[in-house]
C-alpha cells in the first residue's frame, strides 16, 4: 500500500494542476477496492495540502511525503496493514542519518473529554468517540522502529505528531492537558503551535536529502523496483537472488515445499520412488515478479543438489542473464534452455523443469537447424507435453497479455489439460502486484486503458513520483532523451513497433542498413545476426545490456522480459488512432532498386512476417500489435519516452499523457539520490568458478 511518494514542494505542483487527488483516488480504489469517500477526499485535498504548505514555508520543502504507508515490512505484506496517513523523511540537520516523522493528520477542529481521569477517549463533534491520537501513532511507531521496520537495526531519528490545522488550543484541550498520554510520537500541533512547528520541523530535518533517505525506505520495503539483471548483480555474495515478497514469497516457499515432498533426496534415495508429478501454474501480468521467484528457487533448489533447468521462449531473455551472470561458465549457461530443448525427455528426467514466459509456448516444437531426418523424428506431439516429460515437477510462468504471435499457445486453459490427461496434480497462483513500472500500478493501467486493452476509459496520467511518461514530436527528440540517460549513467533502449523492414548484416564486414527510417532520421534495427558484426554492435541476443546497443533499435522479440531505466518507445502506423477507435495496418514493402536486396516501405504498416501474414485474420492482428505495443511500454523501471510516426496518434497520447512534469517529477538520473542510482555493473569475470561445497549456494547466480 503506498498512495504516493513526493517531497512536498512538488505534492504542491501536483495540486497545482489538479492532479494530486485524482491520483490518490485512483490509488485507493486500485488498493482497496472501493471509491474514496467525499470525506477522504477532502481530508486529501485540506490536510495534505496545509502540511506540505508548512514545510515549504519551513524551508523543507525537499522533505519526502510518504502518504498512507505501512508501518513495517510485515505489515505492508499483511491483508489488513497498519497504515500511517503521512511519513515524512528527510535527513537529520546536526547527524548524517535518516530523520523520520509519523504523522496522523486530523481536520478536528473540537474535542471534548469522555473520561475524567484520562484524555485517552475524547469525543468528536461530526466524528464520534475516537482515540487520542498518540494511541493511534504508538502502535505505528513500535512497528515503525522495530527490527521489521523499513530502517531495521539502522540508526534513525524518529518521532510522530498529530497534525490538528483546524484546530486551536482551547478547542481541543484535552489532547494537550497535563493527562494526555506522552512519548516521542504524542506531539500534538494546532494552528496556535505554527511558530513552533515550523521550528520543530528544522530542528528534525536538514535543508537537502529528503529524496535520497526516502529512497533508501522504499528500497528496504520493496516499494521501488530493482531492474531484473541489476538485480542479480547485486545480490552476488548474499544469501538470496532477490528479495521476495507478498505473494511472491508465499508461491516460492509452496515450490520449494512441493519439492522436498515429492523429490526424493539427494543424498538418500528412497527405495520405492515418489511417482507423484506435480505442476505449478503461476500468472501474474508484466513486473509481477514471476521471473525473480523462477531465479530465486532455481538457485535454491540447485544449492539442495536438484537438477533444475529454465526454460524460456526468449533468446533475449537466456542470452541477458548468461552475458551478465554466467559469462564463460559453460555449465551455468546450460541451465538456460528453449522450450525446444526437451523433445526428447531426459533420462532420468530432471527434478524441476522451471518455464518462464510460458505464455510463448507452440502448438509444436521447430527448430531451424534441424535435419531433415530429425524433423521427421521430432517435433509430433504438443510441446507442453514435451516439459511435461521433462521432469518430476513443472512450474510454468504465465502471462496471456504477453503473447505477441500468431502461433504462441500458452494458456492457463491448456496447461489445466495436459495436467488433467496426466492425471498431474495442479496447483495454481495469481501474482496481482506488480514490481516493474517503479511499483506504478497507475502507470500500468494508463498504460492498458490508452491502448484499448480494457473497456475501462482512459484518464489523464497523474505522476506518482514511481513513474514517468511523456510524449515527443521527434523521433530526434526522444534519442536525445534516451542517449542524455545513457551518458548520464542511467540503464537506457530505444525500441519501435515492427513498421520497418528489417535487413541482414551487409558485405562481410556485417555494415547494418539504417532501416528504420522517419524523415531525415535513420536508425538501424538491432543486429539481426548471432555473431558481432561492425564498428563493434552486438548480436541480436545480447542487444539489450551491451553498452554498444544503445544506437539500434529493438523490437517486442528482442526486449520482451527485459528491462531498463528509461525506454524510448517508437509507435509506428501499424496503429493508429482515428476519431475514437483505434485503426491497425499491414504494411507492404518495395526494393531500393533493382540491384538492392535492401526493402524499403511502400505502404505503411506491419512488417512483421509471423503477425501480418495473410494467414493471420484481421482480429488476431489487431490483438497481437495490440498486446506487442502493451509488451515494449512496459519495460522502462523509471520512465517511457513515447514517439508515434502519425500525427493524429501523438494528439491523442499527448492528451492522455498531459504536460511534462519538470519541477523535481521528471526522473533524470542526474536528478536521482544517489540511492537511486546503483551502478549498471559489466558482466561478471569470465573463467570457470571454484568448486563450492555441498549444500552451498552456488555463486554463479549471486
Amino acid at each position: 500500500m503506498l498512495l504516493l511518494k513526493l517531497s512536498a514542494q512538488d505534492l504542491l505542483t501536483l495540486h497545482r494542476r489538479r492532479h494530486m487527488v485524482p491520483h490518490l483516488a485512483a490509488r485507493w480504489r486500485h488498493f482497496r477496492g472501493s471509491d474514496a469517500s467525499v470525506t477522504e477526499r477532502s481530508a486529501w485535498a485540506e490536510s495534505l495540502i496545509s502540511l506540505a504548505s508548512d514545510l515549504v514555508a519551513a524551508g523543507r520543502g525537499n522533505v519526502e511525503m510518504v502518504v498512507e504507508c505501512a508501518a513495517s515490512l510485515a505489515e505492508a505484506d499483511g491483508p489488513d496493514p497498519l497504515l500511517v496517513d503521512v511519513v515524512l523523511v528527510g535527513r537529520h540537520p546536526h547527524e548524517h542519518r535518516p530523520s523520520v516523522q509519523l504523522v496522523e493528520l486530523k481536520r478536528w477542529s473540537t474535542v471534548t473529554r469522555i473520561e475524567r481521569a484520562t484524555a485517552d477517549l475524547v469525543h468528536v463533534p461530526d466524528f464520534g468517540d475516537k482515540k487520542h491520537p498518540a494511541l493511534q501513532l504508538r502502535e505505528c511507531y513500535e512497528a515503525f522502529t522495530s527490527s521489521k521496520g523499513p530502517f531495521g537495526i539502522t540508526e534513525f531519528e524518529c518521532g510522530g505528531f498529530a497534525y490538528l490545522h483546524n484546530a486551536t488550543d482551547d478547542s481541543v484541550r484535552p489532547l494537550i492537558g497535563v493527562d494526555a498520554p506522552t512519548g516521542a510520537y504524542a506531539r500534538v500541533y494546532t494552528a496556535d503551535r505554527r511558530t513552533q512547528f515550523l521550528d520543530d520541523l528544522r530542528e528534525h530535518f536538514a535543508a537537502e536529502g529528503g529524496a535520497s533517505e526516502a529512497e533508501t525506505m522504499l528500497r528496504a520495503m520493496g516499494l521501488r523496483n530493482t531492474p531484473l539483471l541489476d538485480a542479480m548483480n547485486w545480490s552476488r555474495g548474499d544469501d538470496t537472488v532477490f528479495t521476495l515478497r507478498g505473494r511472491q514469497k508465499d508461491v516460492a516457499e509452496q515450490i520449494l515445499e512441493a519439492a522436498a515432498k515429492v523429490l526424493p533426496d539427494p543424498a538418500e534415495p528412497a527405495l520405492v520412488p515418489d511417482e507423484r508429478r506435480v505442476i505449478f501454474l503461476v500468472t501474474g501480468g508484466a513486473g509481477t515478479g514471476k521471473s525473480a521467484i523462477g531465479l530465486q528457487i532455481k538457485a535454491q533448489l540447485e544449492a539442495q543438489g536438484r537438477t533444475v533447468k529454465y526454460a524460456s521462449g526468449s533468446r533475449a531473455f537466456n542470452a541477458a542473464i548468461q552475458e551478465h551472470v554466467g559469462s564463460g561458465d559453460k555449465e551455468f549457461k546450460e541451465t538456460f534452455v528453449f522450450f525446444s530443448k526437451f523433445v526428447e525427455a531426459p533420462d532420468p528426467p530432471l527434478d524441476v523443469l522451471i518455464c518462464d514466459e510460458a505464455h510463448r509456448l507452440r502448438d509444436r516444437s521447430t527448430n531451424r537447424f534441424w535435419s531433415e531426418e530429425e524433423r521427421a523424428k521430432y517435433g509430433k506431439g504438443p510441446q507442453v507435453d514435451e516439459l511435461l516429460d521433462a521432469s518430476r515437477l513443472t512450474v510454468f510462468f504465465l502471462d496471456e497479455g504477453q503473447s505477441v504471435r500468431p502461433k504462441e499457445v500458452g494458456t492457463i486453459a491448456l496447461i489445466r489439460d495436459a495436467a488433467e490427461r496426466r492425471g498431474a496434480q495442479l496447483l495454481e497462483y495469481g501474482l496481482r502486484e506488480q514490481f516493474r513500472c517503479g511499483g506504478s500500478d497507475a502507470y500500468i493501467r494508463w498504460v492498458r486503458t490508452v491502448l484499448s486493452a480494457t473497456d475501462t476509459k482512459p484518464e489523464p496520467w497523474r505522476p506518482d513520483g514511481l513513474m514517468h511518461i511523456e510524449v515527443v514530436d521527434t523521433p530526434e527528440e526522444l534519442e536525445r532523451i534516451i542517449r542524455t540517460e545513457a551518458r548520464a549513467g542511467a540503464s537506457a533502449r530505444m525500441v519501435a513497433g515492427y513498421c520497418w523492414p528489417w535487413t541482414e548484416p551487409v558485405g562481410e564486414e556485417k555494415y547494418l542498413e539504417a532501416d528504420v527510417r522517419i524523415g531525415d532520421w535513420h536508425r538501424p534495427w538491432n543486429a539481426k545476426s548471432e555473431t558481432y558484426c561492425a564498428d563493434g554492435v552486438p548480436p541480436s541476443d545480447i542487444w539489450s545490456v551491451h553498452p554498444k546497443g544503445l544506437g539500434q533499435i529493438g523490437c517486442v522479440y528482442t526486449a520482451q522480459g527485459l528491462e531498463w531505466d528509461w525506454c524510448g518507445v517508437i509507435m509506428g502506423e501499424d496503429m493508429v488512432r482515428r476519431g475514437d477507435k483505434w485503426v491497425f495496418r499491414r504494411g507492404k514493402e518495395r526494393k531500393e532498386g533493382p540491384e538492392s536486396d535492401v526493402k524499403r516501405v511502400e505502404r505503411p504498416g506491419s512488417f512483421d512476417p509471423k503477425v501480418s501474414a495473410s494467414g493471420v485474420g484481421d482480429d488476431d492482428f489487431a490483438r497481437l500489435v495490440r498486446q506487442a505495443y502493451q509488451v515494449l511500454l512496459t519495460r522502462a523501471s523509471r520512465a517511457t519516452v513515447l514517439y508515434s510516426t502519425d500525427k493524429e496518434t501523438r494528439d491523442y497520447l499527448k492528451a492522455w499523457a498531459g504536460e511534462v512534469e519538470v519541477h523535481g517529477l521528471r526522473p533524470t538520473y542526474e536528478n536521482l539520490p544517489k540511492e537511486a542510482r546503483p551502478p549498471h555493473l559489466p558482466k561478471g569475470k569470465r573463467g570457470r568458478n571454484r568448486k563450492r561445497g555441498k549444500g552451498a549456494p552456488d555463486p554463479r547466480l549471486f
